[in-house]
């Protein structure tokens, strides 16, 4: 039998009391059984439990929905900020998000609008066309006959933004999860927050949307939706109905290598563009977000989480990106440190440490031969070598104001390997380091 849907502040705050008792109630038990393993013994109950905790609390923040979805949604891509089984776990909420009953959808759209839905639109389909972490969204109609997409916020999401964080955090700190100092952990959910609070205000990201349409207004080939203010407001969002396919609809029958290549250098030219040109990036790069057309259209949808960058930061990164290209690590150190991702009081880190990173990161930009995403296997790389982390565990911390854009170049990746691009990007990407984007 289904649960209830939760609506209320209270409901929240209690289903989550309830998660964190049962995570801390089993760490502190793990913690006691700990004493009579062996360490081969105890390592394989430590994994069973986090997976155990992990499971639990993947299913109360998949219900609950809002706030702490989301940030299970960005921990499943910030590998240093919980351990491996969470961010397994948490990988699901990219992908299960069930459906609010219609009839809360119904009496969120006339609250929010004030008028009856049949006043306000010729229909609105009750299977939604998609369903995410603070919202759901349903084809409409206006009664002028524009195909419209409808986006709907859950009530008391954000009400409970606050004391969701709050939960949440010290659900992860007694089930003994957050493996970062104190004060990272406060600018990251400070960050978070941040975030969160934006894209809880739809108002807000209906001015992101004509801020991003005004800035690839020259580039043809990327598509954003309209924005209908008559029928939104800080909880609703109705844009028109802009189609394309879903990535898993990419396929050799109806896109040829050429267009999928094409694809693949404009989903690139987008990301240089957005980070280096106008610094502020589209903040939630997965495939959800993104459509294509057979003619090398690339659609972006959502724009709740912008992440407006300060130059410096920039400037940073890219000061970092010309080190490494240039094999100069103890330029790249220093670029680190201003960057925040560096923890300035510490010792100069081995270069060899510097040039196996970059020898893997490096991989797409290193040739004029075009790099086979399909086939890449950097993200094992990468894998393979965490393990070296923890000798410069209190060397780095997440910079927090580069987290989206680590997050946006991840998606990214991601999209480009799932899409089967080859591309070289190393010439592209010199262009934009050295300030001369053409």
């Amino acid at each position: 039998m289904a649960k209830k849907p939760v609506t209320t502040r209270s409901g929240r705050f209690l289903r989550l009391a309830g998660m964190t008792a049962s995570v801390a109630s089993q760490y502190a038990g793990q913690r006691a059984r700990r004493i009579f393993r062996s360490d081969e013994d105890n390592e394989g109950a430590r994994s069973e439990s986090y997976t155990r905790m992990a499971d639990q609390i993947v299913d109360t923040l998949g219900e609950l929905k809002g706030a702490v979805m989301k940030v299970g949604q960005i921990a499943s891509q910030t590998q240093d900020f919980l351990p491996r089984e969470f961010s397994d776990a948490l990988e699901r909420l990219q992908k299960e998000a069930p459906p609010m009953p219609f009839e809360v959808i119904v009496g969120q759209v006339e609250s929010e609008l004030g008028k009856p839905v049949s006043e306000l639109f010729e229909y609105l389909q009750e299977k939604p066309y998609a369903a995410a972490s603070i919202g759901q969204v349903h084809r409409a109609r206006l009664h002028n006959g524009t195909d419209v997409i409808v986006k709907v916020q859950y009530p008391g999401v954000d009400e409970s933004c606050d004391s969701d964080l709050k939960q949440l955090r010290m659900a992860l700190k007694l089930g003994g999860l957050l493996r970062m100092p104190k004060e990272h952990v406060d600018q990251l959910f400070g960050e978070i927050r941040v975030r969160l609070k934006e894209e809880l205000d739809y108002e807000n990201e209906a001015r992101n949307l004509e801020e991003f349409q005004a800035f690839h207004a020259k580039d043809s080939w990327i598509v954003i939706p309209k924005v209908f203010q008559s029928h939104s407001s800080r909880r609703v969002l109705t844009m028109e109905l802009v189609e394309g396919d879903h990535i898993s609809q990419v396929t050799p029958q109806k896109y040829s290598q050429d267009t999928i290549n094409l694809i693949g250098h404009r989903i690139f030219t987008m990301m240089a563009d957005q980070l280096f040109r106008y610094q502020c990036i589209h903040g939630d790069p997965h495939a959800g977000n993104f459509a294509y057309r057979p003619d090398g259209t690339v659609i972006l949808y959502d724009f709740g989480c912008v992440k407006k960058l300060k130059p410096e930061i920039v400037e940073a990164y890219r000061n970092a990106l010309v080190s490494a290209l240039e094999e100069d690590y103890a330029a790249l150190d220093r670029h680190l440190i201003a960057l925040g991702a560096r923890v300035e009081n510490q010792p100069a880190v081995d270069e060899a440490y510097y040039a196996m990173w970059r020898d893997i990161l490096i991989q797409p930009f290193s040739s004029t031969t075009p790099y086979d995403f399909a086939d890449s296997e950097l993200h094992k790389d990468v894998a393979a070598k965490t393990t070296t982390v923890f000798k410069y565990l209190d060397y780095f911390k997440p910079p927090v104001e580069s987290i989206f854009i680590d997050r946006m170049i991840a998606g990214h990746y991601w999209m480009m390997k799932r899409l089967g691009v080859q591309a070289a990007f190393g010439e592209e990407l010199e262009k934009y380091l050295r300030n001369t984007p053409g």
